[in-house]
């Protein structure tokens, strides 16, 4: 036993003589079957281990830490995420309990946003209600002529009529588009605030 760790002694004394020759850092590593390794320089195959620089007293002055894995860089990504969640939630607590003193105050808030969308909605069906009219008189005119009239001696729409019902078309359309959005902007305005009125009461402990 005794002859066996002269022999690793000086193959380590010999690898730290040759690592001072030449200016180079003596690297210490553990592969994977748990034998221990030096060397001033590491092969490929143990690159992404774990290293320690030593000395030529053996002692461990640098530590590099082995490479990242991809399922360490996704635990570590799914870590930082959550603690990012956990500070939104702070600060949302914070917000509500400093903005509110009661629900009725959440609700009255809400029902301010929602009057506003509301609002939106009104003045755009009114507008739409005006286009569709509007449309209703282009198309009875274009009924006069091709290709709304099938009839061989009709004419030739003009290019003006013809521009003018494809642009109220347009409009309609995109009229039609904003009362969606104001319907679906208005129902996430509710979710929010519903969701908000939940954590406010328990915040509060008001269940």
């Amino acid at each position: 036993m005794k002859s066996f760790n002269i022999v690793i002694i000086c193959v380590f004394c010999n690898l730290a003589g040759l690592a001072i020759a030449q200016s180079t850092k003596l690297y210490r590593w553990v592969d994977e079957d748990g034998i221990v390794h030096f060397g001033d320089s590491v092969p490929q195959e143990y690159s992404e281990l774990e290293l320690q620089v030593v000395n030529e007293h053996g002692i461990t002055v640098e530590v590099i830490r082995a490479k990242k894995t991809a399922e360490d860089l996704l635990t570590e990504a799914e870590r930082q995420q959550l603690n990012q969640d956990r500070e939104l939630d702070r600060r949302r607590d914070q917000t509500l309990l400093a903005t509110y003193l009661t629900v009725e105050d959440i609700q009255i808030h809400r029902d301010r946003r929602v009057e506003l969308f509301q609002a939106q909605a009104r003045v755009t069906e009114l507008h739409l209600s005006n286009l569709k009219r509007r449309m209703g008189d282009l198309l009875e005119e274009a009924a006069k002529f091709k290709p709304y009239n099938s009839e061989t001696t009709a004419p030739a729409i003009s290019n003006e009529l013809s521009e003018d019902i494809k642009t109220t078309q347009t409009t309609i359309a995109r009229h039609e588009q904003n009362l969606e959005k104001f319907a679906a902007d208005q129902q996430a305005i509710i979710d929010l605030f519903d969701s908000d009125i939940d954590r406010f009461k328990q915040l509060k402990d008001l269940n």
